[in-house]
């Protein structure tokens, strides 16, 4: 499989042949699925948070005399039975919402994902970006030579802190390292963008001797 090659001006300049092990690899849904949700699972901030009633500060003098009112004792006001008391079974800030998945199966996942994206033709590629200084301006110019797309992701082979800060102030761009690509941000944008000297990154990150 082939995917459109432009460089820096945004012309179409030739194409690039993927690599079929990771571009035409099966399409497992189970697998993407378990990825995406491992995914939003592990970055999960548990913040609600109730207490019980033994964390709850109230005093311990009864609310009234134990015999002669005709009334069933009462216990600590704490209780949460009564408004203001504990929480019973609430939601705490030390559950673990972590999951994870073998190495295998999240390798399996990302082809798949990317799989998908090469049959739906939302790949593309990117020759070299050569901007001196970081200039959104310049970047913004750029989309709007590329393909059309809500949401773009760029994949870059090392860290470029002037293609970081061209695009970061850009709603619809997001940049990643190829050796974080995940299915998530793959199937969460609507084109992928591979810097050339990324796929080579890809190949050497995922396809080791322990993916197989």
């Amino acid at each position: 499989m082939k995917v459109d090659l432009y460089d820096s001006k945004g012309t179409k300049k030739g194409d690039v042949t993927l690599n079929d092990d990771i571009f035409a690899a099966k399409i497992n849904p189970d697998l993407m699925h378990r990825s995406v949700v491992m995914r939003l699972s592990n970055r999960r901030i548990n913040i609600a948070h109730s207490k019980t009633r033994g964390e709850v500060s109230a005093t311990t003098a009864k609310a009234f005399k134990q015999k002669g009112t005709g009334r069933a004792r009462r216990g600590a006001k704490s209780t949460s039975l009564l408004r203001g008391g504990g929480v019973a079974h609430g939601p705490r800030n030390i559950r673990n919402f972590v999951k994870d998945m073998p190495q295998k199966e999240r390798r399996a996942a990302l082809f798949s994902s990317l799989t998908v994206k090469a049959n739906d033709k939302e790949i593309f590629a990117l020759d070299k970006f050569d901007l001196t200084e970081p200039r959104t301006k310049d970047f913004a110019s750029l989309l709007q030579k590329l393909p059309t797309a809500e949401k773009y992701l760029f994949v870059l082979p090392a860290k470029n802190e002037i293609f970081t800060k061209s695009s970061s102030n850009l709603q619809n761009v997001k940049v990643i390292l190829a050796n974080y690509l995940n299915p998530y941000d793959v199937l969460h944008a609507d084109k992928i963008c591979f810097l050339k000297d990324a796929f080579t990154t890809l190949e050497e990150t995922f396809l080791t001797k322990a993916a197989k």
